[in-house]
């Protein structure tokens, strides 16, 4: 029954899908960022941090490393904005912190702050397609990135609907924005979502993002004009109506209705205990041995979400302890993905911007003069180009953490390269158990002698037990204690000790050809030891030490843990290693 079921669903998919392409003469009027942003509250807090600091570089910079800060920022700009806001995103959850801090936009939109918002579409199915609403609410315009065309009610129908156009849905817009006024935002690989902020079920993300100030942001606004007005981008009301948002919302209530007094049985240890305080707070009878032993329900761990968000404080953003420097900006441009009218593949010529921020690099500025060449040189086809031409300048050290790592030819001549300078390369990745896409840790799995061959020191993160079916996203945590999985998604290198590059991208050839990403290059010592000191920490006690030696590959446990060495991925099962094995061999780095 179920495979029929399936085979049903595909075939309505495959029908829509014909019957329904992309619509076409749509009206995309364009705007763009805010040409004043001194004149607002946010403009004014930049001028004087920086002249409380003596600044002499223009632009100033935060990193936002944990779930209260990557979320308080955020919320601290949607209620400052008194002008603009600007989101653009590869994935909107609809989940607890989403819904408050989108709570947040909508406030916004309604003193009159003109908000837009710009998401890639390829997530947009099922729940997650409410947010959509968004486009419906006065002073609120929000735009779909490269939509797939076909049904958004069932996901089956939507995987239907990308396979049949698989070469141009396999490209996705992954940039990450969030910009107030056009004096601060936030850049980085968070998207937003109970994972990223630390309130998920089945595992949460390891993230870094940075709050930038001043003269830089408008760069990146100007990336966000590029991708608002060009023609991939969809107006949600071409898309679908907001009728058929609402008759989506009712079968998913509906639905949740139907689930909410089932036990939650894939809550790990801390949502279970989480959902019984709040319980016993809400009442003092539950408080009883008895009824503390009581199993908790999916509404209770939805509920532990929600008051989870809710414990979130906006950032005193008077108060922020920005760190002045030069830093430049690489975004491709949309045109690496091609649009619905072309015959095939974008063309790479031109795809990425480098615009540095006053002062350039090289010359004197609050940081000191440096030797190394003026950020502007940061140039490449690609950002993951311009990232490995600015990785070719390291003299002494390269630290990369680059959770989905699958270097394609360019990248595994970039570590040549700096080895045979010298250079001392080390790269903290996923392990399998870690890595909540197990199919690009196949790619990677490809590659890894070769990179220990070459003297690229590797560190896999360490997570919990992950078996086959947490893998393929049929369980919870997939953990043997209940304790929710870390998964990395931090996207960021430190060179040299003198420079940072945070932003979307990854050290893979999905990054390099398919994804369009963004990213700041930053001079400044401080906030390379700041980062560094992370991948240093990370690497020491959160990580496995993968070696090899005549007998194959060995992990080495992260010090101070009661762990073991061992020659086979750790913390993962037999069936998953074989199924890894299986399909590594097959699978085609550029599409993992």
């Amino acid at each position: 029954m179920m495979l029929r079921a399936l085979l049903n669903a595909i075939g309505l998919a495959m029908l829509l899908s014909a019957c329904s392409g992309l619509p076409e003469n749509v009206e995309r009027p364009v705007s763009h960022a805010l040409a004043t942003p001194a004149t607002t509250a946010l403009g004014a807090i930049v001028a004087q941090r920086r002249q409380a600091a003596h600044a002499q570089s223009a632009s100033g910079f935060l990193l936002l490393s944990g779930p209260d800060d990557a979320y308080g920022s955020r919320l601290a700009l949607a209620e400052a904005a008194e002008k603009t806001l600007d989101l653009q995103y590869y994935a909107i959850h609809a989940d607890a912190s989403t819904a408050r801090l989108l709570r947040s936009v909508v406030q916004a939109a309604r003193r009159g702050v003109r908000v837009r918002v710009l998401l890639d579409d390829f997530h947009s199915t099922g729940r997650d397609a409410q947010v959509m609403r968004l486009a419906f609410e006065p002073n609120i315009e929000m735009r779909m990135f490269n939509p797939v065309a076909g049904p958004r009610a069932s996901k089956v129908g939507r995987i239907v609907s990308a396979m049949l156009d698989f070469s141009r849905a396999q490209q996705r817009m992954h940039n990450k924005l969030f910009i107030a006024d056009n004096a601060m935002g936030v850049t980085g690989g968070r998207n937003l979502g109970d994972a990223y902020f630390g309130n998920a079920e089945a595992g949460n993300f390891v993230d870094l993002d940075v709050l930038a100030a001043g003269p830089i942001v408008a760069e990146l606004s100007k990336s966000f004009d590029q991708y608002w007005n060009n023609e991939r981008a969809y107006p949600v009301q071409a898309l679908i109506s907001k009728k058929e948002l609402l008759e989506m919302r009712e079968k998913i209530r509906a639905q949740d209705a139907a689930e909410a007094d089932q036990p939650a049985e894939d809550a790990t240890q801390e949502q279970a205990q989480a959902a019984q305080r709040l319980k016993s707070d809400a009442s003092p009878a539950a408080r009883a041995p008895a009824d503390s032993a009581a199993p908790v329900t999916k509404q209770d761990v939805k509920d532990a979400q929600a008051h989870r968000a809710a414990q979130f404080q906006p950032m005193d953003l008077a108060r922020a302890r920005f760190i002045w420097a030069p830093a430049a900006m690489l975004a491709d441009k949309p045109a690496k993905i091609a649009a619905e009218s072309s015959a095939g593949p974008a063309p790479r010529e031109g795809a990425v911007l480098a615009t540095p921020s006053a002062p350039r690099a090289g010359k004197a500025s609050s940081e000191g003069a440096q030797s190394t060449p003026p950020l502007s040189e940061a140039q490449g086809d690609t950002v993951v180009d311009g990232l490995l031409q600015f990785m070719g300048q390291a003299r002494r050290e390269l630290l990369i953490v680059s959770p989905y790592f699958v270097p394609g030819t360019n990248i595994m001549q970039a570590f040549r390269d700096a080895r045979a300078r010298g250079v001392r390369v080390r790269v903290l990745t996923n392990s399998l158990a870690s890595n909540d896409a197990p199919i690009a840790h196949a790619g990677y799995m490809g590659h890894r002698s070769a990179l220990l061959g070459m003297g690229v020191e590797l560190y896999e993160m360490r997570s919990e037990q992950a078996g086959l079916r947490s893998a393929l996203g049929l369980s919870g945590s997939g953990s043997s204690t209940g304790s929710s999985r870390a998964m990395l998604h931090s996207k960021f290198l430190v060179m040299d000790g003198r420079w940072l590059a945070v932003g979307s991208m990854n050290l893979d050839l999905r990054s390099e050809l398919q994804n369009t990403e963004i990213a700041l290059l930053i001079r400044s010592r401080k906030l390379a030891a700041i980062a560094g000191k992370q991948i240093e920490t990370g690497m020491r006690d959160l990580a496995w030490h993968v070696e090899q030696d005549e007998q194959g590959l060995i992990w080495h446990a992260p010090k101070g843990s009661d762990l073991e060495d061992t020659r086979s991925e750790p913390d993962t099962s037999f069936l998953l290693r074989l199924l890894m094995n299986v399909l590594g061999p097959l699978a085609p780095d550029h599409l993992l």
